[in-house]
């Protein structure tokens, strides 16, 4: 009983690594366990975090850029949102949630950052007071504004237009909400819900003409499916089913387990004609380009890293660039007090029409920002294929453990229910 304790608090522990790249390429952000690593793109070194508040303290679940740059933000299980301005890396916001944070989004407009706790309620932050003076951060409070009922929201995006924000949840739902232009003062109408998948949904994107507000909603889940939708109305526009796509490509510890292949990330292109899929126990991405015309998805290029374990648990992309850069880790594992990671670049070239694009994954010194990224985003060079392995069935585990709903006995319950309390006892 005791062993099996120790076992699931381990593999609720670990989360994977986070990535995210700046959108004119001037910055790549990666985050495993508490810490926080940036490197600089433009002069070649790597960027020392400011915070006089003294940083995470827990893993992080979140990371992203604002759309022009300027603000990063992160947010995770130690119940802090942190807003940090990139011109000098310090922390500028610092604001407490009441649950651990699990998904965040950055208005278009760069007005306001919004963020969902584990009870699956969606928070906003009103960040229009900035103002670039070096002090320690600014503590505020945030205003719920829309609830998702106890689920446990996966993922927030707003629209590209700003007028929806869209949130996922791990029972199978996602719902596109109107996003008020006073939104502490608007009522937060509920646009569309977007129904279709049978597990939970883990990833969403944005692809088509992102400025003449052409865009569809693209959308990853545990069901092995990217479906594509017309998120104003909730309409479901095509099913892609990526699992006889990477048949026979897939590692997993245990040979007889039934592999399911689960949609981890999502990542559009720069120009939005294609969205990269990281699959769960699969070593590379699949490369699904969007046809404006017919409304359907249809696959372009299977990518495979066949040199190394290498299973993206993140992808990001610049608005800049055709790069897609990807991120293996996991934070809390016994070979590392830090956390692994590993990371990988693919060059895309893009193509006209049906044409396959073009793809490389580069090698290591081809890697933007060379030795000296790698150095300074994975602690080292050089890392061990058998701890990769290990932290990507710890990932899975945990991911599984978090999202896949489990009826527990009455007897576990309430065993549940003396521990919390217990443990209220002891605080007081």
């Amino acid at each position: 009983m005791e062993d099996d304790h120790v076992e699931q608090k381990l593999e609720m522990e670990v989360a994977p690594a986070q990535i995210a790249v700046h959108p004119n390429h001037k910055f790549v952000s990666i985050s495993v366990g508490f810490v926080i690593r940036v490197f600089n793109l433009s002069n070649g070194s790597g960027v020392n975090l400011v915070d006089y508040n003294g940083g995470h303290k827990d893993s992080v679940r979140a990371i992203g850029y604002s759309k022009s740059g300027g603000h990063f933000v992160s947010a995770g299980d130690d119940k802090l949102v942190k807003i940090w301005d990139t011109d000098s890396w310090r922390s500028v916001y610092s604001i407490v949630s009441e649950k651990r944070v699990t998904s965040l989004a950055i208005s278009p407009d760069e007005r306001f950052v919004c963020f969902a706790d584990k009870f699956g309620v969606v928070h906003l932050i009103d960040v229009r007071d900035y103002k670039n003076v070096e002090s320690s951060p600014v503590i505020k409070k945030a205003v719920p504004i829309l609830s998702h009922y106890c689920s446990i929201i996966t993922r927030l995006e707003f629209s590209p237009d700003g007028r929806c924000i869209i949130s996922a949840d791990r029972d199978f739902k996602i719902r596109a909400t109107v996003f008020p232009k006073e939104p502490l003062n608007g009522v937060h109408e509920i646009q569309s819900f977007c129904l279709g998948h049978t597990e939970f949904v883990s990833a969403l994107a944005f692809v088509g003409d992102q400025h003449n507000s052409q865009a569809f909603l693209v959308s990853g889940s545990g069901d092995s499916t990217v479906r594509l939708w017309e998120y104003t109305s909730g309409s479901l526009l095509d099913t892609f089913v990526v699992g006889d796509k990477i048949e026979g490509q897939v590692r997993s510890a245990e040979q007889q387990e039934e592999i399911q292949a689960v949609i981890t990330d999502l990542c559009a292109t720069s120009n939005g004609s294609m969205v990269a899929v990281a699959i769960q126990s699969f070593s590379g991405v699949m490369l699904l380009r969007h046809d404006h015309t017919s409304k359907t998805l249809f696959l372009t290029k299977v990518i495979s890293v066949k040199e190394e374990v290498f299973i993206p648990m993140s992808i990001a992309a610049a608005t800049s660039t055709l790069f897609i850069w990807m991120v293996m880790g996991a934070s809390s594992l016994e070979t590392s007090d830090s956390g692994l990671v590993r990371l990988k670049v693919i060059s895309v070239c893009s193509s006209s029409g049906n044409c396959e694009p073009e793809t490389v994954i580069l090698d290591d010194d081809q890697i933007p920002g060379g030795d000296k990224l790698l150095n300074s985003l994975q602690g080292q060079v050089l890392i061990g294929e058998t701890a990769f392995s290990a932290a990507a069935e710890a990932v899975k585990r945990s991911v599984r453990n978090l999202l896949i709903k489990k009826q527990s006995s009455s007897e576990r319950r309430e065993l549940r229910k003396r521990g919390r309390n217990d443990k209220k006892l002891q605080q007081t």
